[in-house]
C-alpha cells in the first residue's frame, strides 16, 4: 500500500490505472475519503466488503464524473432528480435512483436501485475523469474505514484505520481534509416525491426550494449507506448531553466551558467547523485511549442535523 502526497497528473493517472487493474484506492472528497473500485468489477468490489469487512448486501455508492454519466447508471429518473442534480452537483450529494442493467447486485446490495454521485473535491474529479478516458464508467466507494467506525476526515486517518488490510498495489491518494467532514446528503428518488434517507451538507430546506415538497425519510423501506442504528462509531462510549467528569473527552461548540478534568477534544466555532472536526475529535478521543466521550451536539436545522445524526449513530455504537 503505497500514500501518494504529491497529487499530480501523472500520479493520478497511476491511480486510474490501479483501479483499472482491480486495485483499490483511498481517495478524497469533500465529504470523508472513499475507498474506490472500479464499479464494473466484481472481484475488485469485492475486496470493499472484505477490506471494510462491510455486510455484502449493503450498498455501495457510484462516483461518477457529472451528469452526463448518470444515464450510465440509472433508468427512468424523474424530471425533479434532474433539476436537484443540476444544482447541486458536483457536491455532496448521493441520489438513490433506479438502477441499470449496468448496476449489479454486486453494487446495489441486490436491491432494484442505485446511489450515484459527483462529489465536487479536486482529487476526486480528476480521478473519475481520467479513470473515464480509460475505459472505466464509475467508481464504488463506500468510507476508507472499517464497517460502522469513524470515517476518515485524512489520508493518514485511512492509513491508520486499513493499514493492515489493503494490499501492496493498493494506493492512498492524500488530498488534505476533507472539507465538509460528514457524509453526504442521500436523497431517495425512486418515488414521485424525494425522501431524504440521511442528513448532510445538502439540507432538506435546500431540496424543498427547488422541487416544492419533501416527503418523511420513515416512510421508506430501503437500504443506503448509513442508516444503521449504529454506525460512525469509535472505541470510546459516546454520551450525548450529559456531565463530563474528569478524564472524558469533550466536544461541543467554543462557547461551551471545557468541565474541570475533562480532555477537550474540539471547540468548533460554528456548525461547519463542528461537522469537519466531528470525526477527527472522535479519532482523538481512542488515539488518548479515553473510554467515554462527552459530546453536546449542535442545535438547529441545516448542517447541526447531520452532526446529531451522526452523533446519535455514534452513541449507539
Amino acid at each position: 500500500m503505497e500514500i501518494i502526497s504529491n497529487c499530480t497528473k501523472d500520479t493520478i493517472k497511476k491511480a486510474a490505472q490501479a483501479l483499472k487493474d482491480g486495485h483499490l484506492v483511498a481517495f478524497p472528497t469533500e465529504t470523508v475519503y472513499g475507498l474506490g473500485a472500479d464499479a464494473t468489477n466484481e472481484k475488485a468490489v469485492s475486496r470493499i466488503y472484505s477490506v471494510k469487512g462491510r455486510p455484502v448486501d449493503h450498498p455501495l455508492i457510484v462516483h461518477i464524473s457529472s451528469i452526463k454519466q448518470l444515464d450510465n447508471w440509472a433508468i427512468e429518473i424523474p424530471d425533479y432528480a434532474i433539476k436537484i442534480a443540476r444544482e447541486f452537483w458536483p457536491g455532496p450529494m448521493t441520489l438513490i435512483l433506479k438502477r441499470s442493467d449496468l448496476a449489479q447486485d454486486f453494487i446495489t446490495g441486490r436491491q432494484n436501485n442505485v446511489g450515484v454521485r459527483v462529489p465536487s473535491q479536486s482529487v476526486a474529479l480528476e480521478l473519475l475523469s481520467e479513470f473515464e478516458k480509460l475505459g472505466g464508467l464509475g467508481i464504488a466507494a463506500p468510507s476508507a474505514n472499517r464497517f460502522g467506525a469513524v470515517s476518515p476526515t485524512t489520508a493518514s486517518a485511512v492509513k491508520d484505520e486499513l493499514d493492515f488490510f489493503l494490499g501492496p498495489d493498493d494506493l492512498i491518494l492524500d488530498g488534505g481534509q476533507s472539507s465538509i467532514g460528514v457524509e453526504s446528503t442521500i436523497i431517495n428518488c425512486t418515488n414521485a416525491i424525494p425522501s431524504i434517507l440521511r442528513p448532510g451538507a445538502i439540507t432538506g430546506e435546500m431540496i424543498e426550494k427547488m422541487v416544492g415538497k419533501i416527503l418523511d425519510s420513515k416512510s421508506n423501506a430501503i437500504k443506503a449507506p448509513g442508516l444503521f442504528k449504529s454506525h460512525y462509531s469509535p472505541k470510546a462510549i459516546v454520551k450525548l448531553g450529559k456531565h463530563a467528569v474528569p478524564g472524558d473527552g469533550f466536544l461541543a461548540l467554543e462557547f461551551v466551558p471545557t468541565p474541570l478534568g475533562a480532555h477537550r477534544l474540539a471547540a468548533p466555532v460554528n456548525v461547519d467547523e463542528y461537522a469537519k472536526k466531528l470525526y477527527s475529535a472522535l479519532r482523538l478521543a481512542d488515539e488518548l485511549g479515553m473510554k467515554t466521550v462527552i459530546a453536546l451536539p449542535p442545535e438547529g436545522a441545516g448542517l447541526a442535523e447531520a452532526i446529531r445524526d451522526r452523533l446519535n449513530k455514534a452513541s449507539n455504537g
